[in-house]
């Protein structure tokens, strides 16, 4: 991972919850997603889009996709005088190919 902040494409594999109990998957999947975040990007904060969070839930409770591909955008932010690594978790829509992608540009360009 590069030292700097910024954008990256994973395709994050949430099969792993269908181990457990069928009746509550997609919380877990919702929990699993935010980890992975904050272990790729090194954050301290995650926050997940609605679009990624009704994506997982669309087909209920207890059966949420095998796999997900987000765009995660990190940012350092002030807050109390402190820098924080923050991730924003949004669906990547698309042909967006996993990896690191600069700032000013738009996956397929270039």
């Amino acid at each position: 991972m590069p030292t700097e902040p910024g954008r990256y494409v994973y395709v994050v594999p949430l099969a792993r919850v269908y181990w457990g109990r069928r009746s509550n998957r997609a919380d877990r999947a919702v929990r699993l997603l935010r980890r992975f975040v904050a272990r790729h990007t090194k954050a301290d904060r995650v926050v997940i889009d609605n679009e990624v969070n009704e994506y997982i839930w669309s087909r209920g409770r207890e059966k949420p996709p095998r796999r997900v591909k987000v765009v995660v955008t990190v940012k350092e932010v002030e807050e109390e005088g402190e820098k924080v690594r923050v991730a924003l978790v949004r669906l990547a829509g698309g042909k967006v190919k996993p990896g690191v992608y600069e700032a000013g540009k738009e996956a397929g360009k270039g």
